[in-house]
């Protein structure tokens, strides 16, 4: 399979993705999926049940394509002149559940990059207390540790959402005061937008989302 990012800042903005999602699993799939847009979504679990995207300008021959997150660091570093990018072996078989649609989230609310941020250094020193050497506790993850609400909707933000955003590099260490996080909702799924990019949880049985 053919992926190409011609542009460099492009490239290392995926590269800045996929090393991250290295760094909470060695052995990360990301999932490559052309949009209706024109644009590349980078797509990767991130081992807090939270799904990860980056988008980014390329072209993919495959309308979708799952590989080795360390093949794709390797080929974004190595990439020829022309922005061609070797993702290695495919790795369809690897990835597991459905992706959330792109479009039709309606917006509940925006919340501050910096309450994130300090949520989550709070939520690191309470999980190096009580975490062990499989991670955080799962209580500590699932609790919601932000509410949000528009009309008649009223969303609970789980800390796990909030380590991924953070894991992942996607609000800056030390936002502005105007730096904001944007809340979104389907039935099925909570999306939380960031500057650097997004994560989806999926609503109800956290399972599903890997089924």
């Amino acid at each position: 399979m053919s992926l190409t990012i011609a542009d460099v800042v492009q490239r290392n903005d995926l590269a800045a993705f996929v090393d991250r999602a290295l760094r909470l699993d060695d052995a990360a799939v990301v999932r490559l999926r052309r949009r209706a847009d024109g644009l590349l979504a980078a797509w990767v679990n991130t081992g807090f049940d939270v799904l990860a995207v980056r988008v980014v300008a390329g072209e993919l021959d495959a309308g979708d394509l799952s590989c080795g997150a360390d093949q794709l660091a390797r080929g974004l570093r190595n990439a020829d002149a022309s922005g061609v990018v070797d993702t290695g072996y495919s790795m369809d078989s690897a990835w597991r559940g459905v992706l959330p649609p792109d479009a039709g989230f309606a917006h509940v609310d925006d919340i501050p990059a910096a309450v994130l941020v300090n949520l989550a250094r709070r939520g690191a020193d309470l999980a190096r207390d009580h975490g062990s050497a499989h991670g955080p506790p799962a209580s500590l993850l699932d609790q919601e540790v932000l509410q949000v609400s528009s009309a008649d909707t009223a969303i609970g933000i789980p800390m796990r959402c909030v380590f991924a955003l953070t894991a992942m590099g996607f609000v800056p260490e030390s936002p502005s005061e105007d730096e904001i996080v944007r809340v979104r909702v389907l039935p099925a799924w909570l999306r939380i937008d960031a500057r650097f990019g997004s994560v989806f949880r999926r609503r109800g049985d956290p399972a599903l989302v890997l089924r």
